[in-house]
């Protein structure tokens, strides 16, 4: 009787073991393909709404009237925002405040002693993301179209991003495992939705240019110029790549592809060319705005390798198909809708440089604060 109390209790430990990882129900389905394709879309009502939550925008500041003097006539050296009228500009700082530092407050970019010092280099970092988020609203409308973004899209109200990547930290004692070298496979990584996939995949196609389509156009191996020379390890790197952009956008492959055919871009949702736009924008950002930030930031916020904090999809995404479901927050927000006029627009701008050079160095008189000489208010 023992024996068989003991049998039942282990059955039913392993149960509960082998459904400890299951979702519990409700669960739901949305066809959105050609029946008989399998492109479904399924979800969890209980999960979604945590989700939604998560996902709802502040309220815009109240607009205020155009005119008056402009930004750069009474803060000093505003740099990129120097056409707006001193009001538009304070709304924005205002704005920009409780988007990403509303704890911290203005001091968390200002010198509270001198607004217009530079030394601060959350400042420096701070103009050029507002330069790249014009750039992402004026020469991307092809991913994020009437969408756009601001600051708020990445940051949440936090200083440093939810969803952003680093080079991954070599595996310790490498050198002398017997398991060899494995290609950055087998190690839990959120990079690659914590697959077995190689989680070093962003770095190749998020920064780098690596080519990323794998297949072949005949199922058989052909010869000649039809033949395909990619390795198995190229296609894991590639399908490490879709597993961040799936859950980066909670969801699954049949949101950009087709189960008839992968490969083919003629029966294709159109979210695949809007796909395709998102890679080319996030290696822009990367290698245009972030990496040359490098020398910027201080060790404490590089990754294990030295490397800065880069852009995925999931930093704008955060777990839903359009960020923040679609909401058109920069709508509100027309200065960053594209560059102002005479606003800089040079791949490193020397202000860059300049909070990135020794601190023996003179420093850098632009700033977006401090107000001129002899204005009491």
């Amino acid at each position: 009787m023992i024996k068989r109390w003991m049998k039942l209790a282990g059955a039913l430990t392993l149960a509960v073991g082998a459904l400890a990882g299951c979702e519990r129900p409700p669960i739901e389905a949305v066809q959105w393909g050609y029946r008989g394709t399998g492109m479904e879309h399924v979800t969890n009502p209980r999960i979604t709404a945590e989700i939604y939550a998560a996902n709802k925008p502040p309220a815009p500041a109240p607009d205020v009237p155009d005119g008056g003097p402009k930004a750069k006539e009474v803060y000093q050296n505003v740099k990129v925002l120097g056409d707006l009228s001193a009001g538009q500009f304070t709304r924005l700082m205002v704005a920009m405040t409780q988007w990403v530092a509303p704890e911290q407050g203005c001091n968390y970019c200002h010198n509270p002693e001198n607004l217009a010092d530079d030394s601060v280099y959350t400042k420096v970092v701070a103009r050029r993301m507002i330069q790249m988020t014009q750039s992402v609203n004026a020469d991307w409308k092809a991913h994020v179209g009437a969408t756009g973004v601001t600051c708020y899209t990445c940051h949440r109200g936090k200083p440093v991003p939810n969803q952003v990547w680093f080079e991954p930290a070599d595996r310790k004692y490498a050198a002398n495992s017997i398991m060899g070298d494995l290609a950055g496979q087998n190690i839990a990584s959120p990079t690659v939705a914590w697959s077995s996939l190689p989680n070093g995949v962003l770095s190749d196609y998020l920064k780098d240019a690596k080519p990323i389509r794998v297949n072949s156009n005949e199922a058989l191996p052909v010869k000649g110029s039809a033949a395909n020379a990619t390795s198995t390890k190229q296609a894991e790197h590639t399908y490490g790549l879709m597993m961040h952009m799936s859950q980066s956008l909670g969801v699954n492959c049949t949101y950009c592809h087709n189960t008839q055919s992968f490969q083919s871009w003629e029966i294709s949702p159109p979210q695949r060319a809007t796909a395709w736009h998102g890679i080319r924008m996030a290696r822009e950002l990367n290698v245009d705005y972030m990496v040359p930030l490098t020398e910027t930031f201080p060790k404490h916020r590089l990754g294990p390798k030295g490397d800065v904090a880069k852009v995925g999809c999931g930093t704008c995404h955060q777990g839903v198909f359009k960020p923040l479901y679609g909401e058109q927050m920069a709508k509100a927000h027309p200065e960053l809708q594209a560059p102002l006029a005479g606003a800089p627009r040079d791949a490193v701008p020397a202000w860059i440089a300049a909070a990135a050079a020794p601190a023996a160095a003179a420093p850098a008189a632009a700033a977006d604060g401090d107000k001129k000489d002899g204005d009491k208010k």
